[in-house]
């Protein structure tokens, strides 16, 4: 009973390997930033590579086989197509947690079974979006596209790691990084949130399609100037993308002031987004005029609170909705959703703490330690969700 039912839903098994991922990834990183383990791969690589393509991508697969058939009013994906993804993607996981400590080729040969499973899940995605007889496809579009990115942003992580068996003139981390992380995440939830949170919030404003190409335009250019680290025009563009999201965001009139939690941690979500961009124009700023460097805060402020603000916010509603029960947050959800803002602030301590040499003690230590309790409640608290159905 369990078994099947835990199967029953394309979003349980994905969003239950999500939460353990979010676990082990920090319980791995933790260490081995602070030197006390020894893995076959950069310290970086692991932490970006188990987020981006082991957390995230876990949950929003999920997301998407459930919701992105809804989105086109198309037939829902077979459960053997979604439980094949799922398997391959299982077996690309553990494969990849044995070989960051045992073998590198290990590595290399799970990052290549995850990139299959995130072919199977651009198939399907792409054969729905191809199929749907919908006339206004244009959140679909963009959600495609990113999830097109997501594949070859996977493909650069594996290109990466064979560095070490042939010679390249050009360092691909943080291309791979960044392409991933912009070009992908950022681009993906904002292609969900922005047709998602105004729904969830009465909002019926006509969002131009001219709007979601200039964003999509001006996360190009991002990715390409942090990656060649043209600080200068990054800062310009970073403010201007911002300001042009709060100004469009405006338009949607949103409840900011007036919703219940469950929709609140979506709009706090959303606006992290332009607010991170914003400050990221002044991080940069000081950077290039004082010299003074934060140790990615920019990143991190649209990492913990847009994407993860995002994936918890999502996720949750996911959870409910699809067991039956109210889309309601108690006060122990709400709990966890203010939780992830102070690892949000506790990362941003952090990076200041660096960056003037406080030397504040645990600091690091509080911020991965309070990310591991936050998923471990969060999966404790829905477990039975995943598992067993209750009505």
């Amino acid at each position: 009973m369990f078994r099947s039912y835990f199967f029953s839903q394309p979003h349980q098994p994905f969003f239950f390997l999500a939460i353990l991922n979010a676990i082990f990834s920090m319980l791995i990183f933790g260490p081995s930033y602070k030197g006390i383990l020894s893995l076959e791969i950069d310290t970086k690589f692991f932490h970006t590579y188990s987020l981006i393509f082991l957390l995230f991508n876990s949950a929003f697969s999920g997301f998407l086989f459930t919701t992105f058939p809804r989105f086109n009013q198309y037939a829902i994906v077979a459960k053997n197509y979604y439980l094949t993804t799922f398997f391959i993607f299982l077996v690309g996981n553990l494969l990849f947690y044995m070989g960051v400590f045992f073998n590198y080729i290990l590595v290399i040969v799970a990052i290549s079974i995850l990139i299959l499973s995130d072919i199977l899940v651009a198939y399907k995605l792409n054969s729905i979006y191809e199929n749907s007889k919908v006339q206004n496809k244009r959140d679909s579009y963009w959600i495609l596209s990113a999830k097109y990115f997501g594949v070859l942003g996977n493909i650069l992580f594996l290109i990466v790691l064979l560095k070490e068996y042939f010679v390249y003139k050009i360092d691909f981390l943080p291309i791979a990084i960044n392409f991933s992380f912009y070009l992908y995440l950022v681009l993906l939830v904002f292609s969900v949130a922005q047709r998602m949170v105004p729904f969830f919030s009465n909002s019926f404003v006509e969002i131009s399609n001219k709007f979601l190409k200039i964003v999509f335009i001006l996360l190009i250019l991002k990715t390409a100037l942090v990656i060649t680290d043209k600080k200068a025009t990054q800062m310009v563009v970073d403010i201007f993308l911002g300001v042009l999201l709060i100004v469009e965001f405006h338009k949607w009139k949103l409840p900011i002031f007036n919703s219940p939690a469950i929709l609140w941690v979506l709009l706090l979500a959303l606006f992290w987004l332009p607010a991170s961009l914003i400050i990221s124009g002044f991080l940069l700023a000081s950077d290039l005029f004082l010299h003074i460097s934060f140790n990615y805060l920019n990143t991190h402020l649209l990492a913990i609170g847009f994407l993860t603000t995002m994936l918890v916010g999502f996720a949750t509603r996911v959870l409910l909705g699809h067991s039956g029960l109210a889309i309601y947050a108690n006060r122990s959800t709400i709990a966890i959703f203010i939780a992830i803002e102070i690892v949000l602030v506790l990362r941003a301590l952090y990076s200041v703490d660096l960056a003037y040499g406080f030397n504040i003690s645990y600091l690091f230590e509080s911020v991965y330690i309070l990310w591991i309790l936050i998923f471990s409640l969060w999966g404790a608290k829905f477990i039975k969700l995943f598992f067993k159905k209750l009505n």
